[in-house]
């Protein structure tokens, strides 16, 4: 595998030319539009079976299905009861589906996580479902109208297991934000999978948080400084229980959303490597470029596109090998509106 990212000169490069073949993520098979719903339909959502399928091979789940329930079927919901949290069908209480769907969610985390089958880099989930909601899913039986505080059973025993892979909603997809971090994430699983694939080594651990400096510090530099003492133990102590705790610590800080302060100090950061080469005019607009974007006037794209500008013409071999500048293909533009 190329470690390499995308060169800055040319078109925007295509995904294979990023070294990265399309990558697989699961997606809840309703929002693909098989029609799987309690009630025949389906959830189809147009971002993930346009916009994505030039990148991504898709892994269609559906727990329900999955489980044995029919298509139609009785909806379920989750219910607060004297045993705890159930998901139990609305008109018949005996129907109680919890053991199934955590089974199920156990089961796929491990079959998903196969390297031999093809492990996935990323899962999309359907919001409010009791089955697969990450968040806020409707909890009935706690007076009055029902509170917005379960996990769908089958997400949440999934996730216990995957605790590291990169996982959203359709819902919050539609944030640019969250949809910009969820795919940072995932390009980040694949590179670190593929390294691990390969065989770890102290040097190549090295090499990855090198090229993935500033990536890391525009979401935190208390992160990046915790991860560079866990790679200076590189050599000393087991590759295998360094990597451990470096991928723990590198997908909890990628998980926080980067704010525009956090960008604005690595593009500074960016800024110094061509404090010689660039003219008093030349250098006045980057930093108006940047600070225009700080203040939330200009989105991301634009003070990268004109360092990457300004790289094409004075190259620097540490700044071309790091993925912050090319983090996605482009083409998915997703810096365009955050």
């Amino acid at each position: 595998m190329s470690m390499t990212p995308a060169p800055l000169k040319g078109e925007a490069p295509s995904p294979q030319s990023l070294g990265i073949p399309r990558i697989r993520i699961a997606v809840s098979s309703c929002l693909l539009g098989e029609k799987v719903r309690f009630d025949g339909g389906h959830k189809r959502d147009t971002y993930v079976t346009e916009a994505l399928t030039a990148y991504f091979d898709f892994v269609p789940v559906c727990p329900e299905v999955a489980i044995g329930m029919s298509v139609p079927r009785e909806p379920i919901h989750i219910v607060k009861t004297e045993q705890g949290l159930r998901v139990r069908g609305t008109r018949h209480r005996d129907l109680d589906v919890t053991d199934k769907l955590r089974q199920f969610g156990e089961a796929m985390a491990e079959e998903l996580g196969d390297i031999e089958l093809g492990d996935i880099d990323g899962y999309i989930l359907k919001k409010d479902s009791p089955s697969c909601g990450m968040e806020r899913v409707r909890v009935h039986g706690t007076g009055g109208a029902p509170s917005r505080t379960g996990v769908g059973m089958y997400a949440q025993a999934f996730m216990a297991r995957r605790p590291w892979l990169p996982v959203e909603e359709e819902g919050r997809l539609n944030d640019p934000v969250l949809r910009e971090n969820f795919f940072e994430r995932v390009f980040v699983h694949y590179r670190w999978r593929q390294m691990q694939a390969e065989g770890m080594t102290p040097a190549t651990l090295v090499e990855f948080h090198s090229r993935h400096k500033f990536a890391v510090m525009a979401h935190s530099q208390a992160a990046y400084r915790r991860l560079g003492r866990l790679v200076a133990k590189a050599g000393s102590e087991p590759i295998e229980t360094l990597a451990t705790a470096y991928e723990a610590e590198l997908m909890s800080a990628l998980k926080k959303c980067a704010t525009r302060r956090g960008h604005a100090n690595v593009l500074m950061h960016l800024l110094g490597f061509l404090r010689t080469q660039l003219d008093k005019e030349d250098r006045a607009e980057l930093l108006e470029s940047i600070e225009n974007y700080r203040l939330g006037l200009v989105p991301l794209v634009v003070p990268i596109t004109l360092l990457k500008h300004h790289f094409r013409r004075h190259p620097n071999p540490y700044v071309n090998k790091q993925y912050y500048l090319n983090p996605h293909p482009p083409e998915l533009m997703l810096r365009n509106l955050i």
